[in-house]
């Protein structure tokens, strides 16, 4: 008989706990968006000359435009938050090379929606490349120059 109503009291609250179906949370599903990001730099980068110099020779990086272009590229996939705007158009970023051979500043055009959020990151990417140019010379002394890069982009958003 002891066995008969505990067999009968485990069925019940088994049958009591699986009716109690309200308390449940459904919070946990959650929206995600995602960019996924195409990026296309372009050779040949273009030195902007540095004015009343007779004997210019321009930047360079080991191992010339096509390594640069290939660390940038990953460089970007990498940290670039392309969750905060989407890119689609073409840029031109200009860095600018001091007599050290140190990128000191990256700045980009056009300026569009959320544009300033990007140029800051290009700036941070950029940074994070630890290989120095070959600076520019002008009569045979190191001096400070431009190095103009063009891109384009195209972003596809994504629900997830």
């Amino acid at each position: 008989m002891k066995t008969l109503v505990l067999f009968i009291g485990l069925i019940a609250a088994n049958f009591a706990m699986a009716q109690d179906l309200e308390d449940r949370d459904e919070s946990f599903i959650v929206e995600n968006n995602k960019n996924l990001l195409k990026i296309d730099i372009k050779e040949p980068f273009f030195q902007v000359a540095v004015k009343g110099c007779n004997d210019f020779q321009a930047a360079s990086f080991e191992g010339g435009a096509a390594a640069y272009k290939e660390i940038l590229r990953k460089y970007m996939y990498t940290y670039l938050n392309s969750d905060f705007y989407t890119l689609t158009g073409d840029f031109t970023f200009t860095l600018t090379i001091d007599a050290m051979g140190k990128v000191v500043d990256v700045t980009g055009e056009p300026k569009v929606l959320n544009s300033e959020v990007f140029f800051d990151d290009m700036q941070y990417v950029v940074r994070r490349i630890k290989k120095d140019w070959k600076p520019a010379m002008c009569n045979g002394q190191p001096v400070k120059s431009e190095m103009k890069l063009k891109m384009s982009f195209s972003s596809l958003s994504a629900d997830m």
